[in-house]
């Protein structure tokens, strides 16, 4: 019966449930940030607080059963803090802890070691004071350098806000031909063939999307629809329309001109005629005393008239 219902035939692979991009304005968000959020959100990491197995199958050194190998990812959470820095794909885990043989287990938090560092991007040509780990400097030094960790490294790993927005604005830079070195032009052309390569990847419009959380997408979308959609004041509409009035007024009077003066002197004469009969009309007596009396009557303060 799944044909009877027009909803039916959606539904023989089971209910898809609505996600974020597909209500609001998340629905109006462009392919190129759908591209970076499954990078980000949606790709599994490389292993930080675990090794992964090799294989399919494993034997238990005790018992010697054959199992298949399950390589699970430790739960990760990502506090408020974790965004304002460069962790290296570190983050906190929350689990249980047996401190002594007798007791029972309590709740723990593993907390990565945290410290303030400076690193050097040669392609924004700034130093800049940020929060990491250990694993974060090891990483930059296997990479070569602040640049190529950020740009060899995927979104699911960087996982900090911060570090996506600094690769963000470095495959910007690129993509510009490196505004900050145009004083230094020997040292320009030496960023542009070590980085260049980089851009290959990604498409204009995926750089200038690239990077930014889902609040923040939303909020730059809102404003493209909002510059797209200005709204027009009434006063412009109606200055418009006033000058549209105008300027056929000007025409029609210029048509009239263009008649032959004869016409129009004896209509000119005619309508003074008719102006001047209206006024003697007004300044004869008969029709002021009428005026008067029947403004007399009226009103209830003027003096009665004597029979």
């Amino acid at each position: 019966m799944a044909h009877a219902t027009k909803q039916g035939p959606q539904l023989l692979n089971g209910f898809k449930r609505l996600t974020r991009f597909d209500k609001g304005l998340g629905a109006q968000l462009p392919e190129a940030y759908k591209k970076f959020w499954r990078e980000w959100k949606m790709t599994q990491p490389a292993a930080v607080h675990y090794i992964p197995k090799d294989g399919v199958w494993e034997r238990d050194e005790v018992t010697g059963e054959i199992k298949p190998v399950q390589n699970v990812p430790i739960p990760l959470i990502d506090p408020p803090e974790s965004h304002q820095g460069i962790w290296g794909g570190e983050a906190v885990i929350k689990g249980f802890q047996k401190r002594q043989r007798l007791s029972r287990r309590v709740p723990h938090f593993w907390v990565p070691v945290l410290k303030r560092s400076v690193v050097h991007s040669q392609v924004l040509n700034e130093y800049m004071s940020v929060v990491v780990t250990d694993r974060t400097i090891e990483k930059i030094h296997e990479c070569h350098g602040f640049d190529h960790y950020l740009l060899k490294t995927p979104a699911c790993d960087l996982r900090s806000a911060l570090a996506l927005t600094l690769k963000r604005k470095i495959l910007i830079e690129l993509l510009n031909n490196c505004p900050s070195l145009a004083g230094q032009p020997s040292e320009r052309e030496r960023v542009l063939k070590e980085y260049k390569c980089y851009l290959e990847a990604y498409t204009p419009e995926e750089i200038e999307w690239y990077g930014y959380t889902y609040d923040e997408a939303i909020k730059k979308i809102a404003a493209q629809i909002r510059e797209q959609n200005k709204p027009v004041p009434h006063k412009l509409e109606f200055r418009r329309k006033l000058i549209e009035q105008l300027q056929q007024a000007n025409m029609k009077s210029e048509t009239e001109s263009d008649e032959p003066s004869g016409k129009l002197a004896a209509k000119s004469s005619s309508d003074s005629d008719a102006d001047i009969e209206a006024l003697t009309k007004l300044e004869s007596p008969s029709s002021s005393s009428t005026s008067s009396n029947w403004l007399s009557k009226i009103n209830p303060f003027g003096k009665k008239q004597e029979t």
